[in-house]
């Protein structure tokens, strides 16, 4: 119990943390844009996605996180566009030509339609990168012992946090936003 109170807790500082910095650089405006359906297919794919992601993180730490944070944009995308295509997707479609390695390309350009080098790319590419700094320091700074259950554990939760603030960057994107009823 204490475990799942720590990462609980874990999970909740890294998002705070993120949505403040991408509030601060507007790419949110303070609230995490979130669907259930979303995060339902984030649990589905994840561990799919993990296999991915541990196999890159000695080599590349940020890659692992932050390919994360691709995903939910193109998730997010799609689940605007048609749920009912988007949610029987599997994951590989996301990869790029190299498979796991330019899947941020492939969404970025094929998914989302922006150019590789365009201003919107660039700005994206830097928010998710700074995200994925973010998320790798907060790790080491819990000195976890590293390959362990826990070490894991808390790797899982930061890529769901990314994956949750690429959904929510592209919601906003998309024109979505929270509003008071009534």
């Amino acid at each position: 119990m204490a475990n799942q109170l720590y990462l609980q807790d874990f999970e909740d500082r890294l998002q705070k943390e993120l949505l403040q910095i991408c509030t601060s650089y507007q790419f949110l405006d303070g609230v995490l844009l979130a669907s259930e359906d979303l995060d339902n297919r984030w649990n589905e794919i994840a561990p799919e996605y993990m296999v991915d992601a541990v196999a890159n993180i000695k080599e590349y730490p940020m890659v692992s996180v932050a390919w994360a944070a691709y995903l939910g944009m193109a998730i997010a995308h799609g689940w605007d566009k048609n749920w009912e295509i988007e949610y029987r997707k599997s994951y590989p479609t996301y990869y790029g030509e190299r498979g796991f390695d330019d899947m941020d390309e492939n969404i970025l350009q094929n998914i989302l339609g922006l150019k590789l080098n365009s201003q919107a790319a660039t700005e994206r590419e830097n928010m998710v990168r700074r995200c994925a700094q973010i998320a790798v320091t907060t790790i080491r700074k819990e000195e976890i012992e590293p390959q362990s259950n826990m070490a894991f554990h808390i790797f899982a939760r930061s890529c769901k946090v990314l994956f949750r603030i690429g959904a929510a960057i592209e919601l906003k994107n998309l024109g979505y936003k929270f509003e008071k009823i009534g």
